[in-house]
């Protein structure tokens, strides 16, 4: 039962750091506000998963790696991911308004 608050406070965590990530960032109406947050929890319990199965939680000197590794994996991937979809968003989007213009 303890590895299960584990995966609780991942997914709080998580999704509170992505919805901070979308909120400082100054161009987020090029995604939408889940994105960033469905993302993080998303990888997190892929992560929290896998790290449980592999027996992580119960072994000694490993029961840090549910708790801190899923977190810092999430909030990465929503980063990453936020900023390669705002540049080609942005691309797109400049593309198809210098075409109206000219059309």
């Amino acid at each position: 039962m303890e590895t299960v608050w584990s995966l609780v406070i991942d997914i709080i965590v998580t999704g509170g750091l992505g919805f901070a990530l979308w909120a400082a960032d100054r161009r987020h109406g090029k995604y939408g506000i889940m994105l960033p947050v469905a993302l993080g929890v998303v990888v997190a319990c892929g992560t929290w998963i896998v790290l449980v199965s592999a027996g992580t939680g119960y072994m000694s000197g490993l029961t840090w790696m549910p708790w801190v590794l899923p977190m810092a994996l999430g909030v990465t991937a929503s980063f990453v991911v936020t900023k390669v979809i705002e540049r080609s968003r942005e691309k797109r989007d400049v593309a198809d308004l210098n075409r109206v213009l000219k059309g």
